[in-house]
């Protein structure tokens, strides 16, 4: 068994999730890594210093039979499991919930919901044992209504009350939910790309001053706050829903 920390991180192939994966592999942590991209999955294990310290996945949260392969694979190479951070998540459909199409919203629940519920309950016996952390990446968008992003709301908001749900009933695990802020991932060009129609104009205007004024978060600035938050939670923070700048957390390269 590895005496390194093991970390489960899902969405890694971009964004918030591979900026997460590199600050954990700077750490010296072993890391697990999912996306449906192997493109992107490929470009993080390279970047690695150590390649045995990578594990790539390619697979579908949505699935339950890829998140239980994920936590099993994860223990059989590393031996163990630290900490799981459900960084995986779709913003669509984008549209008013009386047009929004039932399929599309389904699988967004699955993908921002039952996804952490499948990988958490897989981890759950192993992380007991590390008295290990599970990071839940939620949104602002969990405590506000935003036109045209009806499934993408109501998932955050299961999520972050999953995230008091664990902490409740898994007193050896600490559990936290992080609002990482506005930051400049492909969800923010989705946004600009497809609100105009079914957001209200001035927040559909707000969105695109954030990009056009420079004030959209270098996805490495929540990434440091989750990695952090994956390997140093206390157990005081276990069951909250915090925002990335608020002063308990450190960030990756705290001591």
């Amino acid at each position: 068994m590895t005496d390194r920390p093991v970390v489960i991180v899902t969405g890694a192939s971009r964004g918030i999730g591979a900026a997460a994966a590199r600050q954990l592999l700077a750490r010296g942590c072993n890391v697990a890594i999912l996306a449906r991209s192997p493109k992107g999955l490929e470009a993080v294990t390279a970047e690695a210093a150590r390649a045995e310290r990578v594990l790539s996945l390619a697979g579908d949260v949505a699935r339950t039979s890829d998140c239980r392969r994920m936590v099993a694979d994860s223990v059989a190479r590393f031996g163990r499991l630290d900490a799981l951070i459900n960084n995986a998540g779709i913003l669509g459909p984008v549209a008013r919930l009386a047009e929004a199409d039932a399929d599309a919203w389904r699988y967004n629940l699955a993908v921002n919901l039952m996804g952490p519920f499948y990988l958490a309950q897989a981890a759950i016996p192993h992380l007991r044992s590390t008295r290990g952390r599970i990071v839940n990446v939620s949104s602002g968008a969990a405590v506000k209504a935003i036109e045209g992003w009806s499934a993408y709301c109501v998932a955050k908001a299961g999520l972050t009350h999953l995230t008091r749900l664990l902490a409740a009933e898994e007193t050896d695990i600490i559990t936290v939910a992080l609002r990482p802020g506005v930051v400049d991932t492909d969800m923010q060009n989705q946004i600009r790309t497809e609100g105009a129609d079914v957001m209200t104009p001035a927040k559909f205007t707000r969105f695109k001053q954030l990009k056009e004024e420079g004030q959209l978060l270098d996805p490495a600035i929540p990434a440091g706050k989750i990695a952090w938050l994956a390997l140093k939670a206390p157990s005081a923070l276990s069951g909250m829903f915090l925002d990335s700048d608020d002063p308990r957390i450190g960030d990756a390269d705290a001591s």
